[in-house]
């Protein structure tokens, strides 16, 4: 591991040093910032970002975390005693950092899970319609003239898009929590 302070990240920062920091850090199993400004969290997080192309994650308590939450990928707040700016600021919000482990193993997993399924299920649907409508073209003779009335076209996409995604958001969950928890590796298998 490594921990790294203020004063020390501020010349670490520059041009000349930043690819040697991050041979360093893409080394390491855990990288520790203490004592950091804001500009220096936000500087951090936008570097690691754009030059090891890496997804982001920042987790922030306080008003000083709100640049480093904006700037990465996603950023988690945690309610805490310093305000609500970052939870403000955040795409999700905790109440305590110990929730943080289940927000990704188990919500994240199963958000995957559900964003996967429900773009083949789109696909699925659209092909189902446009292919219905390309066959009624040959009964017609390539005339243009519409097989449904406009209203039927918005009761299906209706139908079709909103009642079972909803059913499947809540309903679905191809893993137990538990489970989730246990096996972390499930993690890094469903991306």
């Amino acid at each position: 591991g490594l921990v790294i302070d203020g004063r020390t990240l501020e010349h670490v920062l520059h041009d000349s040093l930043q690819h040697i920091f991050l041979e360093l850090t893409e080394k390491c199993r855990a990288v520790v910032c203490c004592r950091a400004t804001p500009l220096q969290k936000s500087v951090l997080v936008r570097l690691v970002r754009n030059k090891l192309k890496a997804m982001t994650l920042a987790v922030g308590d306080g008003a000083n975390d709100v640049s480093m939450i904006q700037v990465a990928d996603t950023g988690v707040g945690i309610l805490g005693q310093e305000g609500m700016q970052a939870v403000m600021a955040s795409d999700f919000a905790i109440s305590q950092f110990r929730h943080l482990r289940k927000l990704l193993l188990v919500h994240g997993h199963w958000c995957n899970a559900r964003l996967t399924n429900m773009v083949l299920y789109f696909f699925y649907k659209n092909v189902a319609y446009v292919n219905l409508l390309f066959w009624y073209q040959f009964f017609c003779g390539f005339s243009g003239t519409s097989m449904t009335d406009y209203w039927i076209l918005i009761l299906f996409n209706l139908l079709f898009t909103s009642v079972p995604p909803i059913i499947y958001g809540v309903l679905d969950k191809d893993v137990s929590a538990e489970i989730l928890m246990q096996l972390p590796q499930l993690y890094m298998m469903s991306q």
